[in-house]
């Protein structure tokens, strides 16, 4: 049954057909101005939030919460209403907070590090249950403002891109959020990169790299073979001149695989050549996969090396480990992983 938020206007005005026109814009209003459940209402009549929360049911049902009190963030698991298991990461900083969303229930993209990766695709998600993860957040962060929403968490949110635009418009134009507090990320889908370039909202674009050479590349994200580099290189190049916007280029720390200087010399070349930001991320554990991430000390070097061949790069904070809530370790309670383990350079 479609949730609150995969209803249109036009539907909602269909099912409160008996009701004043003005009871629909009431209602749109209280789902995204507001953000409130329908039973939480209090202007409209009790029958008719009663009715509201009957033909209306949230998408997502709560399975379990986790919270981080060293760092300020929360992971949700959410059932789907046919069995799927999703999760989203709320991340709190002072007077703001950030939410890491999911577009798909698994991952077809199969990144051999990456938990998601490692328990497979089910099935895309609606905008509707798009939307619920973010309306689920500014209810939970206030009084704090939810000022930037990542597609970062489970799937790949350009295999989707027909569900993903939808709520994005959306959050836009009825949650109020701007274009450039919203980023997209991707393994490198170059026909969603392309979409997303042309679309009328400059959101940015975070390119999960992890690999600056094909054969490398190939092994960490297979999608590599069907898109790779100096095309990927390309698309990102027309994202930046027709939007404006800079591209990021995301990099697991991985021990020994993609931590050497050579890696560091071609990552600098092709950040160049696109004008991309770096963002290095310490690996995190997942059960599938046993290489271990770089330790801290060499992560620094490698840092050091791209600003010395003129990159502009970032170590990204380890938000939610300790709740398996961090970059790559969201899998869904229930999910199985299996292992796989690449060779180390």
């Amino acid at each position: 049954m479609p949730g609150p938020y995969d209803q249109s206007q036009d539907d909602l005005a269909a099912l409160l057909g008996d009701e004043p026109a003005f009871r629909t814009r009431q209602v749109w209003d209280g789902l995204y101005r507001r953000v409130l459940r329908p039973t939480e209402m209090t202007d409209l009549p009790l029958g008719l939030r009663q009715r509201l929360d009957a033909s209306l049911p949230a998408a997502l049902s709560l399975l379990d919460q986790r919270s981080s009190d060293a760092d300020q963030t929360v992971k949700w698991s959410f059932a789907l209403h046919d069995g799927s298991v999703i999760e989203t990461v709320l991340m709190h900083y002072p007077g703001r907070s950030t939410v890491c969303v999911s577009s798909q229930a698994g991952c077809a993209m199969a990144c051999s590090f990456c938990a998601t990766g490692q328990a497979g695709f089910r099935r895309h998600l609606t905008s509707g249950e798009i939307l619920e993860q973010v309306a689920t957040a500014v209810r939970a962060a206030r009084p704090r403002r939810l000022s930037n929403i990542v597609f970062m968490g489970m799937g790949e949110p350009l295999a989707s891109f027909d569900n993903l635009w939808p709520a994005i418009e959306r959050i836009h134009a009825d949650f109020g959020m701007g274009a450039r507090s919203m980023t997209v990320s991707t393994v490198g889908i170059i026909p969603g990169i392309r979409r997303l370039t042309a679309a009328p909202l400059p959101v940015g674009l975070a390119v999960s790299l992890h690999a600056a050479t094909e054969e490398l590349r190939n092994e960490l994200v297979p999608v590599n073979k069907r898109y790779p580099i100096p095309a990927l290189m390309e698309a990102c190049a027309d994202y930046r001149r027709e939007t404006g916007r800079r591209v990021s280029f995301e990099w697991a720390m991985i021990d020994g695989v993609n931590d050497d200087d050579a890696q560091a010399a071609e990552l600098a070349r092709l950040a160049r050549s696109v004008r991309a930001h770096v963002n290095l991320i310490p690996l995190n554990p997942t059960p599938g996969y046993p290489v271990r991430g770089t330790p801290p000390e060499r992560i620094e070097a490698f840092r050091s090396l791209l600003e010395r061949d003129g990159t502009t790069v970032t170590i990204r904070s380890t938000r939610g480990s300790d709740i398996d809530a961090a970059c790559g370790q969201l899998a869904a309670a229930g999910s199985s992983a299996t292992g796989v383990r690449l060779r180390r350079r």
